[in-house]
């Protein structure tokens, strides 16, 4: 278990603050903004519903996956874009809580499939 937790968690890492510091180091113009966007609105929300899934199979020992997702969103955008934007910290909380949200969902239908 601790080798998928581990997985996930580097993987989450790569989504959440490779992604963010690749489009800020190497994209010099609008296409920057344009991928921004396409990460906030696209990329990170997809992200977020795949590890509610995933987290949602074994949610006793992955519950935390979710919030590890949301806090490595918020360090990465601090440290790349602006330290402290409050907007970041809304976008944080939405990911947060449509992972948890998908998470209980998938627990949710897990165990009617089991019993």
């Amino acid at each position: 278990m601790k080798k998928v937790f581990g997985g996930w968690v580097i993987l989450s890492a790569i989504i959440m603050l490779v992604l963010p510091w690749l489009t800020v180091s190497f994209v010099r113009s609008d296409a920057a903004m344009a991928i921004c966007f396409l990460l906030f609105f696209g990329v990170n929300p997809i992200y977020s519903v795949i590890v509610g899934v995933f987290a949602g199979r074994n949610a006793k020992q992955l519950w935390s996956l979710p919030v590890i997702s949301a806090v490595l969103f918020l360090i990465g955008t601090w440290m790349f874009f602006d330290m402290g934007e409050p907007a970041f910290v809304m976008y944080a909380g939405i990911y947060l809580a449509v992972g948890i949200v998908v998470m209980l969902i998938s627990m949710y239908i897990t165990t009617k499939m089991q019993g």
